[in-house]
């Protein structure tokens, strides 16, 4: 579907590697747009999604003077303040699109107990004409998380916010890189090799993953490892204790911040595991079953609408050990397929392809009259 030429303000505060992705696929996606974008380092985060409205209205004042058809910006942008901030943005037409939200995260036990990213999200999606998330679960957790926490409020809470949001609401997922879809590398005769390509944070249940490892190791199992995945200034303290204990078994150890080296080492990779607490779509696991590898994933969060049920163990994330067990006995069983010639075929996510993708992102776009 071709549209009319728009030009478009794209906003994305807390700007990771998954939103860096979508936004330069988006942008990529379009040419005929006139794109004027912005985007804030993922760091610092209680300032950073209460203080990008403030950065921007007083740092981009040239920006905003200028006149816009469009405004597509991610969750983490506090809309509802800009345009109090910039009065010339508050007709603007706006897509808010949510690649997570703030009321699904697990605990750390380390984190501040401030409801101000909840209900900055609230006002940012009170703001916006369309909202789009990345997967139905997103959805209802967030649709679900607003509901219980205004009904916690003492007194003067709207009625109907929550039937507000969800009609102004839809799933369209993040898209997949064509140059994925690729035929993957690795060969027979190679190591059985894992991938393992998530952020090295508490909510992607590191543990899991390496105590599963530990007793593929007891087991005798012959497999590689490659870990990889973003790396913060925070690390828990498991990667490097796996590290030494993993040695004789690890194939790539690291962030692989080159995108022709990644995409080469998730082709290579036979198996790609997932213990996530927390993942909203699951792009790093949809990427390497792109390109690919046979995705291992437990039964929960978003996997369910994009991972086919016979690639997902059994779910237990209240009992880290169980689940561990489950994983290893699921790669015990790859590992013994593999060595049979008779490893599966990664499952078909074509259908997440940019090139398949691009109808439903200019459907969304083109519905969305401009002021």
């Amino acid at each position: 579907m071709q549209m009319s030429a728009r030009k478009i303000l794209l906003l994305s505060a807390y700007d990771a590697v998954s939103h860096q992705q979508w936004r330069k696929g988006l942008v990529a996606a379009f040419p005929e747009h006139e794109w004027r974008v912005l985007t804030l380092p993922p760091r610092h985060f209680s300032w950073r999604i209460r203080g990008n409205s403030l950065t921007w209205a007083i740092s981009e004042d040239e920006i905003f003077k200028q006149s816009f058809d469009l405004i597509i910006a991610t969750s983490m942008t506090d809309l509802s303040a800009l345009k109090g901030m910039r009065p010339s943005l508050a007709a603007v037409p706006t897509l808010l699109y949510f690649h997570e939200n703030q009321f699904a995260y697990p605990e750390s036990g380390m984190e501040h107990h401030s409801i101000e990213p909840k209900i900055t999200s609230i006002y940012a999606a009170v703001s916006a004409d369309r909202i789009a998330f990345n997967s139905d679960y997103n959805c209802r957790t967030f649709l679900g998380g607003v509901s219980s926490l205004l009904k916690k409020m003492p007194d003067h809470v709207p009625s109907g916010i929550d039937t507000l949001l969800m009609q102004k609401s839809s799933t369209l997922p993040v898209p997949l890189n064509d140059s994925l879809f690729q035929a993957g590398g690795w060969k027979k005769g190679e190591p059985f090799t894992l991938l393992w390509n998530h952020r090295w944070e508490y909510d992607k249940a590191p543990e899991r993953f390496f105590s599963a490892l530990c007793i593929l190791k007891k087991r005798g199992v012959s497999f590689k490892v490659n870990v990889v995945g973003q790396r913060f200034r925070r690390t828990p303290d498991i990667f490097d204790q796996m590290k030494d204990k993993l040695s004789d078994h690890i194939g790539t150890w690291g962030y692989v911040d080159n995108r022709a080296e990644y995409t080469a080492l998730m082709q290579q990779s036979h198996v790609v595991v997932s213990t996530a607490l927390h993942d909203f779509q699951g792009l790093a696991v949809l990427e390497a079953t792109a390109a690919g590898a046979v995705p291992c994933v437990p039964d929960r969060l978003a996997y369910r609408e994009y991972i086919p049920e016979q690639f997902r163990f059994e779910s237990s994330p209240d009992c880290a050990e169980a689940e561990s067990k489950a994983l290893a006995s699921r790669l015990v069983q790859l590992a013994g397929l593999y060595q049979t010639g008779k490893l599966p075929l990664a499952p078909d996510v074509s259908f997440l392809s940019w090139k398949t993708m691009r109808q439903h992102y200019s459907k969304l776009i083109s519905g969305i009259p401009t002021g």
